[in-house]
């Protein structure tokens, strides 16, 4: 099974991880970025944020 595409963009997932201070092991070369040096949980961190940043759009919105 193929690896579904992400509606985010890992440019913006690599910001959250500079938010979250955990950046620094993620590999970028030529605007491709590796995650693969962060844990699941990073990842789940990552995610929760980017809800909390949903949520506080669709707030203000409305």
């Amino acid at each position: 099974m193929g690896r579904r595409g992400s509606i985010v963009s890992d440019e913006v997932k690599y910001e959250i991880a500079k938010e979250l201070g955990f950046a620094d092991r993620i590999q970028v070369q030529d605007g491709n970025y590796d995650f693969s040096n962060i844990t699941t949980r990073e990842s789940g961190l990552i995610v929760r944020r980017l809800i909390e940043k949903a949520e506080e759009l669709m707030t203000r919105q409305g």
